[in-house]
């Protein structure tokens, strides 16, 4: 399927992106609520749009904000004040904001609204996230920290030593995914680290999850992120002749049975009565996300991927069809991936430039792509940018994919 022409017609399924908004990333020691209005307020500014002229509100939950973090589009819509919205919260871990995208996306398609407001933000807990209190021994989550005290950088290091393992990536591979996505952060202003690093800083730092150093890891973050999506008709009768478009949301489950470890899950199920999958969790994401826009690797132009550690940056480049299997640090060393390379991925500066404000990732990776193809990126631009994928997963087997056109 071909990109619908400049000002032309828009495929089926598509919705308008009139506004995205963030606030900076860091440690600011404040409530999430007063991160998530600051992004929604810079959203309605950049869509246009009066906050009372908004049909629906989508909050992204967290579940470390207490009572208001569990019902957050309620929350937010109180703060910008109560004027009678339709309301929707949503919770899916790291892939909160994509499962916000996509209750919005359906409301619009439905009919049910013009005009709908996507807000995520987070206060995160300095060091590594931590299951919710209280003993759950049928939560997978819950039962790796109490059986196997297997914090998320357990994992990371996993990842890292499979790759080295079956593909022979190396440490200096991991280094310079992070030299790459530094040095991009250093040019985003809503980052909370710009500041470039080598790969000697990289080797230099503390190891945390063998074969991982601390500068190989994200950090957890204070953040929030927004989105005013609109029917295309509205969006032109708005004025806006060539919006930004969500073509495609992906937000599948894994297949039984799994044979790859995946959080929160460290054994792999049974084979014995059912053959795995020829497709790994994350592809399977990508492949549905691809199928709906009726697009192809091919066709990106850019990519943000859930680098939580800069194995996992790798490993996305496969799981992605950038590239075949074990063939992503390739990529990386011939220097596709960076800005100016013939896919650039993660030019916000990624997770290793922001950090985990879990609700608000998966947005903000969505405010990327719409300043990139808006042609607004500054130094980070992307020339020509038409394509753009996000990709990240959550908790539980939360797919996690958004493809957006111009």
């Amino acid at each position: 399927m071909a990109l619908a022409a400049d000002g032309g017609d828009s495929v089926t399924g598509e919705v308008a992106v009139l506004g995205a908004g963030m606030h900076p990333w860091g440690k600011w020691g404040r409530s999430f609520v007063e991160y998530g209005t600051a992004a929604a307020r810079a959203a309605l500014d950049d869509a246009g749009i009066d906050w009372r002229d908004v049909g629906s509100i989508v909050g992204a939950d967290t579940v470390r904000g207490g009572y208001p973090g569990y019902v957050a589009g309620a929350t937010f819509a109180k703060a910008l004040g109560w004027q009678g919205a339709r309301v929707t919260s949503v919770y899916a871990a790291c892939a909160s904001g994509a499962q916000a995208v996509a209750a919005a996306r359906a409301q619009i398609l439905g009919g049910l609204a013009d005009v709908v407001l996507v807000v995520g933000a987070d206060a995160a807990p300095k060091g590594f996230f931590r299951p919710a209190g209280g003993d759950r021994p049928d939560d997978p989550d819950w039962l790796r920290f109490r059986v196997l005290g297997a914090t998320n950088p357990t994992y990371f290091g996993l990842y890292a030593r499979r790759r080295m393992a079956v593909h022979g990536d190396t440490q200096e591979d991991f280094a310079r995914v992070k030299v790459k996505n530094a040095a991009l952060g250093a040019l985003n202003p809503y980052a909370r680290y710009r500041k470039r690093v080598t790969a000697e800083e990289v080797a230099a730092s503390a190891v945390v999850a063998d074969p991982l150093r601390l500068l190989d890891i994200c950090a957890t973050s204070d953040g929030g992120a927004a989105l005013v999506l609109s029917s295309v008709e509205f969006a032109r009768r708005h004025g806006v002749a060539r919006p930004v478009r969500i073509r495609a949301v992906s937000t599948v489950t894994p297949r039984y049975p799994t044979t790859v470890l995946d959080l929160p899950d460290i054994a792999t199920d049974s084979a014995v009565a059912v053959e795995p999958s020829a497709e790994a969790f994350r592809a399977s994401i990508a492949r549905a996300a691809y199928e709906e826009a009726g697009l192809g690797p091919d066709d990106l132009s850019l990519a943000e991927v859930y680098d939580l550690s800069t194995a996992l940056e790798l490993q996305w480049y496969e799981d992605l069809g950038l590239c075949g299997e074990g063939e992503g640090a390739k990529l990386l060393r011939e220097g596709v991936t960076a800005l100016g390379g013939r896919l650039p991925v993660n030019t916000s500066g990624g997770l290793a430039s922001f950090g985990e404000a879990v609700p608000a990732q998966a947005i903000a990776q969505v405010c990327e792509l719409v300043r990139q193809l808006r042609g607004e990126a500054g130094d980070r631009q992307v020339a020509g940018a038409r394509v753009g994928l996000s990709a990240n997963q959550g908790l539980f087997g939360h797919g996690s994919a958004v493809i957006v056109v111009r």
